[in-house]
């Protein structure tokens, strides 16, 4: 699995993913869509499920998050489908607390971030903590280029967890010890699976709900507790000098994520926003959205499509 490998399956799946963006000209409601596999089948869903329970229109832009909250500000964009905490922590008090320009869902899924590996990586190779990858020793066994120092994925370009991956691995120390990697979720996936079928060793960065704990044996780097005085976290949007700034050598706090909508909207819209409200996705259901994006391949629309026409009561349930 060499950089070659990783930059050509990059290329490939961000051509992918360009086909998932909509364009409509006179829609009531823009929902903007996130480059991850349950933001993509959220977005669509609430799609669906508000044209055939509230007879408007809507649109799904796929944008990245900063993106989304500056349109939430201006009224361009109508929703957020997955908002991630603490990863938008900068975004949600700038837009929520203190302009008030958005609104969050009051019913949040709770979420898990850190690294991880699968089992045979932690058993075979020793590497079961977060200070085993600045063992150059070690963190060796996850090369795949043949440079003698190992690689993991720390996650997409643009999601805000790559950039406190990268403060993490700079606080830890083993910044200097492995290679950091950024490449579309799928591309990552695809290696995982690769090294789970091999029994060739990998660390990557996790998130849950998340469908790769049912399909692999994949455990956590152990590594110090979340500590609040230890995590100083400046995002590049917030400082240019963001690394240095920051320090984060503890794990990551307890996650969670909900939907966004903008306060135009609930007041443009009231039963819009008492509609997003009510979704209730549970953890499972965020698994599964995964599982059809990723495994399946299915099309988000698609998937949508047909988890709306199965799951008629809770559409009915969401709209009271």
């Amino acid at each position: 699995m060499a950089k070659s490998y990783w930059l050509r399956q990059c290329s490939l799946s961000m051509a992918f993913l360009a086909g998932f963006g909509g364009a409509g000209q006179a829609a009531d409601l823009v929902v903007g869509m996130p480059n991850w596999p349950s933001g993509q089948a959220a977005a669509n869903i609430i799609k669906y499920g508000i044209e055939k329970q509230l007879g408007l229109t809507v649109d799904v832009r796929e944008m990245g998050t900063m993106t989304i909250f500056a349109g939430l500000d201006t009224g361009e964009v109508d929703i957020h489908p997955e908002v991630w905490q603490p990863n938008f922590d900068s975004l949600v008090k700038k837009y929520v607390e203190d302009k008030k320009t958005v609104r969050l869902s009051p019913r949040t899924v709770a979420a898990t971030q850190g690294l991880c590996a699968t089992r045979d990586t932690a058993e075979k190779f020793g590497i079961k903590d977060v200070a085993d990858l600045s063992d150059a020793r070690k963190s060796a066994a996850l090369d795949t280029d043949g440079d003698g120092q190992g690689e993991i994925w720390i996650g997409a370009e643009t999601w805000s967890s790559t950039t406190i991956e990268k403060i993490r691995a700079k606080s830890y120390g083993y910044a200097k010890t492995v290679t950091l990697l950024e490449a579309p979720e799928d591309v990552a996936m695809a290696a995982v699976d690769a090294a789970a079928a091999t029994g060739q060793p990998i660390v990557f960065y996790c998130y849950s709900p998340h469908h790769v704990f049912k399909l692999h044996d994949v455990v956590h780097l152990s590594e110090p507790a979340h500590d609040d005085g230890k995590w100083n976290v400046v995002l590049p949007s917030d400082d240019t000098d963001w690394l240095s700034k920051s320090e984060a050598a503890v794990a990551w706090p307890a996650s969670k994520f909900e939907i966004a909508f903008a306060a135009a909207t609930a007041d443009r819209l009231p039963k819009v926003a008492s509609f997003l409200s009510n979704i209730d996705f549970t953890p499972d259901e965020i698994v599964q959205m995964s599982y059809a994006i990723e495994v399946e391949r299915q099309e988000p629309a698609d998937f949508a499509r047909q988890w709306v026409a199965d799951h008629a009561e809770r559409l009915s349930a969401w709209s009271k």
